[in-house]
């Protein structure tokens, strides 16, 4: 491989692996924040209305927001907000992280999962851990290939560094 190519490849394996390690981390911290400091509820597993929507692999949840106290505007705050029940607000929200290629069945539509959510956004919802639809594994998958590519530009550079 010559050099200028070789040194381009490099160096995108080192900026794309880089910045899938740094996406995951913020995804992680941030579905571990919601998951410790967020409001635990139960939410329901809805049928899309939308045609692309429903082929999407995360479900559409429903789930009633605890009554904030003393927040103006809160009932009408984005995030999916659809409507107010005078002591909280129903919220559709897909979860964050929730990448597989298909539906685990324990999300089927009816079901109900357990959930946490932001208070100060509710349209940021996770599934519970333990829940049917679990991260991990896609946490691992990015995670190492983050970390391949991140390793594998840095060889290639060491590489023709030595040349």
């Amino acid at each position: 491989m010559e050099t200028p190519t070789g040194s381009a490849a490099g160096v995108v394996l080192v900026l794309f692996g880089g910045a899938l390690l740094f996406w995951c981390a913020v995804e992680m911290r941030l579905r571990h924040r919601v998951r410790r400091h967020g409001v635990p509820v139960s939410a329901r597993v809805v049928a899309d209305e939308d045609l692309y929507g429903a082929l999407d692999s995360a479900p559409l949840l429903s789930f009633a927001t605890l009554p904030s106290v003393g927040a103006p505007g809160v009932s009408g705050a984005s995030g999916g907000a659809v409507g107010s029940t005078g002591r909280g607000e129903v919220v559709l929200a897909r979860p964050r992280g929730h990448t597989p290629l298909w539906r685990p069945s324990g999300l089927a539509i009816g079901s109900d999962v357990r959930v946490a959510y932001d208070p100060r956004r509710p349209g940021l919802v996770v599934l519970a851990a333990g829940e049917a639809g679990s991260t991990l594994a896609s946490d691992v998958f990015w995670t190492l290939l983050g970390a391949g590519s991140l390793a594998g530009g840095l060889a290639l550079l060491a590489f023709l560094a030595g040349r």
